[in-house]
């Protein structure tokens, strides 16, 4: 109940836009590095300087207009110079329907040949984010495109989909961030149960360890990445063929630990005022997040914003049904 209440807040488009108004007032700025590109590459540095990869996500939510997804686009693009320029050890993270998947494919496609054309110059990797399942093989279907013309594209292989084991062995071949999945699916396409999905979610991981080209592996919990460290041990598997993978402002000091133990290590780094989406998910991926990021981000006025936000949607679903009772 508490994972599909806090993905209802993160789909509601007027919650984002309130959220907006406030940028990270309320204490998101613990968990997003900054509104600006100055503002994420200082943050990229510092991270680089623990020993730490980023991969950068200029946050974007519900975009229904070419105008929004091209100043998206443009924005991407002088994210990648900034990454080119300053020397920072980072790449990009996107999200095909920021980039117009829900206006025209055409039109998406073109806007991300673009991006992906400009980081090849660089040599900078470019990692297609998975959606919901609706979104699911249209963002395949623009990877198989782009992956005709160019090597630095990636994508992301969500664990409680029932197909999840069928495209990982398809896309063995590229670096993968595997993942446990962030949306509310229905039971026709994706598994339901927690324990399901975790012991799915391990069995993708060993498989790519083992067969596949890179494997990113997107996790907070301590057991999975134990078990991972045992796994790698016991089957010589080479620390340049996988990174442990975390979001910025979650669990720093395991961040770190990672990062001097050795192993490779990348921070999803997310930026911008369009913050609210993405938080609400990582709170409905994993309600545990909220304990890990509480002390940090909730003060009196993150409180308030919540329980507001809380009563919007509450309010909202009364609404709704009300109107269906007459």
């Amino acid at each position: 109940m508490l994972r599909d209440f806090f993905i209802g807040l993160s789909q509601n488009q007027f919650l984002n836009s309130a959220a907006k108004k406030y940028g990270l007032k309320m204490g998101a700025q613990s968990v997003v590095a900054g509104t600006n590109i100055p503002e994420v590459i200082k943050s990229i540095k510092e991270l680089n300087a623990q020993g730490i990869s980023c991969t950068v996500d200029n946050l974007g939510e519900f975009v229904f207009k070419k105008e929004e997804a091209t100043e998206a686009k443009d924005q991407i693009l002088q994210v990648i110079e900034a990454i080119h320029e300053n020397k920072v050890d980072a790449h990009i993270s996107l999200k095909p329907t920021q980039l117009g998947l829900d206006i025209e494919y055409d039109f998406c496609l073109n806007n991300l040949r673009e991006i992906v054309h400009r980081a090849n110059e660089y040599g900078i990797f470019i990692n297609f984010d998975m959606e919901d399942y609706g979104h699911l093989q249209p963002s395949f279907d623009l990877l198989d495109e782009l992956s005709r013309e160019y090597d630095n594209v990636g994508t992301v292989i969500q664990a409680y989909f029932y197909n999840a084991q069928e495209n990982l062995e398809k896309y063995k071949n590229y670096r993968l961030r595997i993942v446990k999945g962030a949306y509310k699916e229905p039971e026709e396409y994706a598994y339901q149960d927690k324990k399901d999905i975790d012991n799915n979610f391990i069995k993708l991981i060993e498989w790519h360890l083992l067969n596949g080209k890179f494997t990113s592996i997107a996790t907070h919990d301590h057991r999975v990445i134990n078990h991972v460290k045992e796994f790698v041990k016991k089957n010589d598997i080479p620390n340049d063929k996988f990174e442990f993978q975390m979001l910025y402002g979650f669990r720093k000091d395991l961040q770190l630990k990672l990062a001097s133990e050795g192993y490779n290590f990348c921070t999803y780094v997310p930026f911008g005022n369009d913050w609210y989406g993405y938080f609400m998910r990582r709170l409905a991926e994993r309600p545990q997040n909220l304990n890990l990021v509480a002390k940090q981000v909730f003060n009196k006025k993150t409180n308030t914003m919540i329980g507001l936000a809380a009563s919007a949607f509450v309010l909202g679903r009364m609404t709704k049904n009300g109107k269906k009772k007459r």
